[in-house]
């Protein structure tokens, strides 16, 4: 693996109840964290390739956490997202070389199709920082009911010199949605959209 990793987490989150309702099967997310060295800290490189292979790596990498944090298999997968920190050290466009380019494709196999864009976000901070991976259906991106996110950190990460990762995943919707739109079970699920 080309990527230089200091640490990994992988957290789950299920939400069992909400507003006093039962939420029965429970909604459950998991997120899948590294913290890798940025090797263009402190300097303006021009050609960004080695951080677009980063993040070739990091996509099957940790999807494939969050699939087995789940404990289910990669088609029973609704939702995904992508984010990451860049440290003080380096730029908003590396986190762009690692999110955009080449990161899809192995989060895909590891989710099994994909037709929907991958969410993402990205943002310079320093430790501690906190950042909301947005969630969206995986295969259609007009379904509401799964527009929703994730927040996650690390007490030391990232540092100046580094860049903290993160791929969300999620098996169902947000509990109760009832503000319209697509429905999961109306989709066709080809162009991505609907």
């Amino acid at each position: 693996m080309k990527t230089k990793i200091r640490k990994t987490q992988v957290i789950v989150e299920a939400t069992m109840s909400d507003i006093g309702q039962l939420v029965d099967p429970p909604t459950r997310k998991a997120a899948a964290i590294a913290v890798i060295e940025n090797p263009f800290a402190n300097t303006f490189k021009e050609d960004l390739s080695d951080l677009i292979e980063i993040g070739e790596e990091l996509g099957g990498y940790l999807g494939k956490m969050c699939v087995d944090a789940l404990g289910i298999r990669p088609e029973e997968v609704e939702s995904y997202g992508k984010a990451a920190i860049v440290g003080e050290n380096g730029e908003w466009e590396h986190a762009a070389a690692i999110l955009h380019p080449k990161l899809g494709a192995p989060l895909r196999k590891e989710v099994e199709k994909g037709a929907a864009l991958v969410p993402s976000v990205k943002k310079l901070g320093g430790q501690g920082c906190r950042i909301d991976i947005p969630l969206g259906h995986k295969n259609a991106a007009y379904i509401r009911s799964h527009f929703d996110g994730m927040e996650v950190g690390m007490a030391d990460a990232p540092r100046a010199n580094e860049i903290l990762v993160a791929i969300s995943v999620s098996d169902s919707g947000r509990p109760f949605p009832r503000v319209g739109g697509l429905s999961a079970t109306d989709m066709i699920g080809e162009d991505g959209l609907r």
